[in-house]
């Protein structure tokens, strides 16, 4: 037995979105058609209205919509304002930007700066096109376009104008925030109702790839010099540093640590999503070693409450500096006379804690060291190491002995 078609309602559109779009439609129910459209204020702001016309005739309903979207294509209203590459990038920064971490926050603001240098300020979005997208990354590469940087000159501190090229990988992080903004742009609507931007004038830009990115990692043994002269640093330096290698955890959620945020009867510590790159709010247990040391660290304190684990140097009430850290590093490595390699500074103790447990089931790995991502793990953090691959092929001799046996 058939089922019955339901009826559908007859609509008829005319006009240009945004501007003077009228929809002509049936109701079923009232057995009338309505005109719909946008009414626009002084001010700019457009509000829909819906009108019956009184009658069910479609041809003169037609009419009735041509005739209204010729008038409203004529109406005076307020000039749509011309988007720039400057409020396309002070919206985004605006309205998305503080959702971010904020060493995103940080590298949204200085992209701005770049692509207002490098494109022109009063430059449409839309003009943008694949020179401009290939002339970015030449100036990046070459070191022409920087962010200003601060150099010391004599004590007093200046800007410097030096060229300072960059890798791929950082210019590809650029770029993606570029794109972001651009994608944003198609889909929010301004006074008039119509997207930013019709469509990403930039969409399939090839991205640059390194092919062999720089990705070192400390092994046992530097780590170990370095452990042991940690403390004539700073012995803030040789928790940090331990802690790094214990929960293989970023040292920008490491220093952003509060007493808090340490289960010391759970032996637990909680990551805080504000202080974690990618936002995440997880939970990981602590090894024995790690809240040995954190309790040792509380007790030397007597810190309570929600302070700082990581308190700066000379202002209690906050977080210790990134950048006070990563003069730690260096002088740790002069002390333990490692020689320095660019990259090697403390995520190599994450790229450690990954292959370090490289038998651990990936899933769980991922939550230790708060990784979303199982790929990004497999290709970014865990590296090939030829005393592991030795050790797979004396196992492979050893099954195929047995086998032939």
């Amino acid at each position: 037995m058939g089922h019955a078609r339901t009826r559908k309602a007859w609509s008829y559109l005319c006009g240009e979105r945004g501007r003077n779009r009228v929809r002509a439609f049936e109701d079923l129910t009232r057995r009338v058609i309505f005109l719909e459209f946008c009414e626009r204020h002084r001010d700019g702001r457009g509000i829909k209205k819906r009108v019956s016309t009184g009658h069910s005739d479609r041809e003169r309903a037609k009419t009735q919509a041509d005739t209204l979207a010729l008038e409203l294509r004529f109406t005076a209203s307020p000039a749509r304002a011309t988007l720039t590459l400057a409020s396309l990038f002070d919206n985004y920064v605006r309205e998305v930007t503080p959702e971010k971490s904020a060493g995103k926050q940080r590298h949204d603001r200085a992209c701005t700066e770049l692509f207002r240098r490098c494109f022109g300020e009063k430059r449409h979005p839309k003009t943008l096109n694949r020179r401009d997208w290939d002339r970015f990354i030449k100036e990046r590469r070459r070191g022409t376009l920087r962010p200003p940087g601060l150099m010391r000159t004599n004590g007093e501190r200046e800007r410097s104008t030096r060229p300072r090229p960059v890798r791929d990988q950082q210019i590809r992080y650029d770029l993606q925030f570029l794109l972001a903004c651009l994608n944003w742009a198609t889909m929010v609507h301004d006074a008039s109702d119509a997207p930013l931007l019709d469509h990403n004038p930039l969409r399939g830009s090839p991205l640059p790839r390194e092919e062999n990115p720089r990705r070192p990692m400390m092994t046992e043994a530097e780590y170990r010099s370095l452990l042991v002269a940690a403390p004539q640093v700073s012995e803030q330096f040789a928790l940090a540093l331990m802690l790094g290698y214990e929960t293989g955890h970023r040292i920008g959620s490491i220093r952003l640590l509060r007493w808090a945020d340490i289960n010391f009867g759970e032996r637990s510590v909680r990551w805080r999503p504000e202080s974690d790159k990618i936002g995440l709010d997880h939970t990981t247990p602590l090894s024995d070693v790690a809240a040995s040391l954190l309790e040792r660290a509380r007790r030397q304190r007597a810190t309570i409450g929600d302070g700082w684990v990581f308190p700066a140097p000379t202002d209690g009430e906050a977080p210790c500096h990134r950048r006070t850290l990563l003069k730690w590093w260096t002088q740790g490595e002069k002390l333990a006379k490692i020689e320095h390699v660019p990259g090697l500074g403390y995520h190599s103790l994450r790229r450690r804690f990954a292959n370090d447990l490289k038998t651990t089931n990936l899933r769980d790995l991922c939550g230790l060291g708060g990784w979303k991502s199982p790929q990004t793990v497999l290709t970014v953090y865990q590296q090939p190491e030829l005393a592991v691959m030795r050790e797979a092929l004396k196992g492979r001799a050893k099954r195929s002995i047995a086998g032939g046996a």
